[in-house]
C-alpha cells in the first residue's frame, strides 16, 4: 500500500472504521476492539467467536486484546492527569 493510500485508510478509520475500507478481518477486530473500550464489562466468550471465525488464533487474539488494553489504560491516565494532546492528535468532541 502506498502512503497515500495508507494515509486515507488511516483518516478514514478515524472518521469512522465502520465505512472505512477494510478487510473482513479488520473490522471483527475494531469491532472488538471498540465493545472492549467502551463495555468491557459485557465481554464475554462469544465476543472471540468472529476472531476465531475470521482467522485469529489465541496468540493473536491474546497481542490484540493486550494493544487495546494498554491504549485504553495510557488513554485513561493521560486524560486523568490532564495531558496535553500531541499536535496530530484530534481531541475528544466536547459534551
Amino acid at each position: 500500500m502506498k502512503t497515500a493510500e495508507r494515509e486515507a485508510l488511516i483518516a478514514a478509520v478515524q472518521d469512522d472504521w465502520r465505512t472505512a475500507a477494510l478487510t473482513p478481518a479488520q473490522q471483527v477486530l475494531c469491532a472488538y476492539a471498540e465493545k472492549l473500550t467502551l463495555r468491557p464489562s459485557e465481554m464475554t466468550e462469544a465476543d472471540l467467536e468472529p476472531l476465531r471465525a475470521a482467522g485469529f488464533d489465541d496468540v493473536m487474539i491474546h497481542s490484540a486484546i493486550q494493544v487495546v488494553a494498554y491504549f485504553n489504560y495510557i488513554n485513561r491516565l493521560a486524560d486523568a492527569v490532564h495531558v496535553d494532546l500531541e499536535p496530530e492528535m484530534t481531541p475528544y468532541p466536547e459534551d
